[in-house]
């Protein structure tokens, strides 16, 4: 008889903050996801929210997701990981944010080049498909951003400051998350860069979204962004 093969697994962690109108279509999304020979466990952690996104996910949430977290005081987009990646059962770890900026329907994509054995981490570039979308402003402060990290870490990816960035497990678990805000962005990236591993990227859309329509990321994030690449190029602390 021949000798069935586990599959392997994936585990998506979702941040969650303040997301009443897009969470269920995003967890619904989600929950289509089918990837050959992995299984997929979601994670979400309520980062204290209080529109009534908290209550959706309790009331009708419950049912896409395998484990939710919730947090008594708002602690940020990395507090938020922190806390996801330690309760992950996965071989490999993404996140995903809980709106439509990015498609959850690429994650394929970025996490094959780690189960097909050819990198340690993935990130989806915003930017290596040459469409790129957002107020230009934006933009320009991801480039330019990402350049800095290039120059301290001496990686050359071409967005740091992607959401989508997959790891094998034991690499994410291996560091430990200083920043509570979007500072995980350089603060990963710098960290990752002090290890033996390989990271690639693969070209990813992107659908941005306004203030209004709910974006959190701000002018102070792309200042302490700056402080963290040189902070983390000098101490992983």
């Amino acid at each position: 008889m021949k000798k069935s093969v586990k599959n392997k697994k994936l585990s998506i962690v979702m941040p969650v903050y303040n997301e009443k109108a897009l969470i269920i279509e995003v967890l619904k999304k989600v929950r289509k996801l089918k990837i050959d020979n992995v299984d997929i466990e979601l994670i979400v952690v309520d980062d204290y929210s209080t529109d009534g996104t908290r209550d959706i996910l309790k009331k009708q949430g419950k049912k896409y997701i395998d484990k939710i977290l919730y947090h008594d005081v708002n602690q940020g987009k990395g507090g938020a990981l922190k806390t996801g990646f330690k309760e992950t059962t996965g071989d490999v770890i993404i996140v995903q944010d809980a709106d439509f900026e990015y498609d959850p329907m690429e994650i394929p994509n970025v996490v094959k080049p780690i189960f097909d054995g050819k990198a340690d981490v993935c990130y989806g570039s915003r930017f290596l498909n040459g469409d790129s979308k957002g107020y230009i402003t934006n933009q320009l402060a991801n480039k330019i951003l990402t350049k800095l990290s290039n120059l301290m870490t001496g990686l050359n990816v071409t967005d740091m400051e992607t959401c989508y960035k997959a790891f094998k497990s034991e690499i994410i678990k291996s560091i430990d998350i200083k920043e509570k805000r979007f500072g995980f962005e350089p603060e990963i990236t710098a960290k990752l860069s002090k290890k033996k591993i390989k990271l690639v990227e693969v070209p990813i859309s992107y659908y941005p979204r306004t203030v209004k329509e709910g974006k959190k990321i701000n002018i102070f994030d792309g200042f302490r962004a700056l402080y963290c690449i040189a902070k983390y190029k000098i101490s992983d602390k």
